[in-house]
């Protein structure tokens, strides 16, 4: 083989270039783009060595890029006519085809040069049922043959003879209405377009099916003989010259993801979480929807996205408004000055971290678009070349200075108003419930909370107390049960026993599943060795012999959290009234006012573990 070394320099020069516009298409997946570009070089290339398909996984949440990025990488490849996108599905609903072949061939790609092929939204063909009991499958069963070494197999023998057949039956029936005299016979009256279909498929026929459906009779039973003998029609089709990118959402890996109405916690948090998703996470989630030969077929090369940063969002918006500003220049001949209070209002009222840059785009139509179209209107009509848009936080109102002229639209977002809507008293009762699992929270772990929140976007009240990852000890599940508890307990030491709210419930349950673990599962009570939690009936425990314990256990962590925060009630006050005055206090503000009233904590950054020391305990 000649390599043409010529060819393959305008290749990566192509390849390069590549790289750098989707650098500046997508917002924060600079190291998935390189990833991506870096496996699919060799295909790129030099396919002719391959021998089997190149096989690249996206896995992700919605809304960070994955099937947009793979259709404009495809479109600044010149390969849109090389590209098939499929949905795989078990229901006989989303799609008339049966097989990845049919959906292959119908699109041109049945020849050994190089295509492209994305099956996106992966999870929704799994293999297993959640309780792990194989799910039936009737169609794309060859996807798994595809994965493995890029050959689909062609239909039987019987096929094509069905196919003769059919036409010199045909024929035969042809030839007879044309003795009997009938005048509308067809030169081919049996070939449809979905036959023709059929016969370019199975026949490997390089025509196109219009050239096909014209054929006359003599031809098409030439044709059908002479590719009979062909062995070629018979094997396999080698799609090993192929790019397969798989994309999904796997919900067991993105546990973060099932938070989607979620619009106030910090997005670096998700970010930071996100970051820790390895390849083996990805394999364990890939495990629970198929079998362990299918999970092998994917292969290695799998790209995590990371949930995008605050700083992501704040670039997506500001190039959102800077793209208006263009289009507004170009089409209009008016330049906008946008104050960066806009920008704020669009962050609040658009990022929902979780759902990624969706909502964001629609933000900016809602805050800015629609309300930008009564400026121009009043520009226009004046002959006025600038505009200066701002938004009066107080005041709730967007401003539009069109020369000496300020125009005013009412405007409150929409998250906004939901977080206003939150009562003064509701607000003042979270506050203080927060704050008392934040100062137990620092008193315990020694920093502060990553964030604190008492006004939330929810139809009702709510707040947070967001922490860190904490690495699980017989300590730290005792510090945990304390955290949980201390939210009630605050309240009954602020408000008085009588007005301590029902907001408790979801804390208590989980501080009663770590109690219960912490005797029955996990051993550390000396007087319970056996695991008392076993479910399988031979093995069943008699789960009320530990009920006593546990009942105690909680107990006595209620009196030493209640003791705690009784020691540090002035801090509990000051940070419950500033947190009820804010809404949102961010770790350093916690910090100054911890240290303010002597407790010692430090800041850890979004994605720090809480571990003990093992290292030095193990050296000393």
């Amino acid at each position: 083989m000649i390599i043409d070394k010529e060819e393959i320099q305008k290749k990566k020069k192509k390849l390069d270039d590549c790289k750098a516009f989707l650098k500046k298409e997508f917002i924060g997946i600079d190291k998935i783009i390189d990833d991506l570009m870096e496996y699919l070089q060799i295909w790129y290339l030099m396919p002719e060595i391959l021998t089997r398909p190149v096989v690249i996984n996206l896995w992700g949440m919605t809304g960070v890029g994955k099937t947009d990025l793979v259709r404009k990488m495809v479109r600044f490849l010149d390969y849109q006519n090389r590209f098939v996108e499929i949905e795989l599905s078990n229901t006989d609903e989303t799609s008339w085809s049966k097989s990845v072949a049919d959906i292959f061939q119908s699109n041109g790609l049945s020849d050994e040069k190089p295509s492209i092929a994305l099956f996106d939204e992966i999870q929704r063909f799994n293999t297993l049922d959640s309780d792990g009991t194989p799910v039936p499958q009737t169609k794309f069963t060859d996807f798994w043959e595809l994965l493995s070494d890029g050959r689909l197999s062609k239909r039987e023998r019987d096929d094509l003879e069905h196919y003769l057949f059919s036409y010199l039956f045909r024929k035969k029936e042809n030839d007879r209405r044309k003795l009997q005299g009938e005048t509308e016979v067809d030169e081919n009256p049996y070939l449809n377009l979905w036959d023709a279909k059929e016969l370019k498929k199975y026949l490997s026929i390089e025509d196109d099916v219009m050239s096909i459906i014209d054929m006359k009779e003599e031809d098409m039973i030439k044709l059908i003989r002479k590719k009979q003998k062909e062995k070629k029609i018979y094997e396999p089709v080698d799609y090993s010259k192929m790019l397969i990118i798989i994309s999904g959402n796997l919900d067991e890996a993105f546990q973060m993801s099932k938070e989607t109405s979620e619009a106030d916690v910090d997005a670096n948090i998700y970010h930071a979480f996100t970051k820790k998703i390895t390849v083996v996470d990805i394999k364990n989630a890939l495990a629970r929807k198929f079998r362990p030969e299918q999970v092998a077929r994917f292969g290695n090369i799998h790209l995590i996205y990371f949930s995008l940063k605050t700083e992501d969002f704040q670039k997506l918006i500001h190039r959102e408004i800077n793209s208006l500003k263009h289009k507004t220049k170009n089409k209009f001949g008016v330049a906008l000055k946008i104050d960066k209070n806009v920008n704020d209002l669009i962050y609040r009222n658009g990022v929902f971290p979780v759902q990624g840059v969706r909502p964001v785009f629609s933000s900016v139509v809602d805050i800015l678009d629609t309300n930008l179209s009564k400026f121009l209107f009043e520009a226009i009509i004046h002959d006025d070349k600038t505009i200066e848009i701002d938004y009066l936080q107080k005041e709730k109102i967007i401003t539009g200075k069109i020369s000496n002229r300020i125009i005013e639209i009412p405007y409150l977002g929409r998250i906004d108003r939901i977080r206003q809507a939150n009562q003064q008293d509701a607000v003042a009762n979270i506050s203080v419930h927060e704050c008392g699992h934040a100062v137990c929270y620092m008193l315990y772990t020694g920093f502060a909370p990553l964030q604190l929140k008492s006004k939330v976007a929810s139809s009702y009240a709510a707040g947070f107390t967001f922490p860190h990852q904490i690495h699980d000890t017989k300590e730290s599940l005792l510090d945990r049960i304390k955290i949980y508890l201390a939210g009630g307990i605050a309240e009954e030491i602020i408000f008085g026993d009588m007005n301590a709210s029902i907001g408790r419930s979801h804390d208590r349950e989980q501080a009663t599943t770590l109690a219960i673990d912490y005797i029955r599962k996990y051993g550390f009570e000396e007087d319970y060795q056996a695991t008392y939690n076993l479910e399988d009936y031979p093995h069943r425990m008699q789960q009320h012999i530990t009920d006593e314990r546990i009942e105690k256990l909680m107990q006595e962590l209620a009196k030493k959290t209640r003791e705690d925060l009784i020691l540090h009630l002035d801090l509990l006050k000051s940070l419950s009234k500033i947190l009820s005055d804010k809404g949102s206090m961010s770790p350093k503000e916690i910090y100054d006012i911890a240290i303010k009233y002597t407790l010692k904590v430090s800041i850890k950054e979004e994605g720090y573990l809480h571990i003990a020391n093992y290292h030095n305990l193990l050296n000393s």
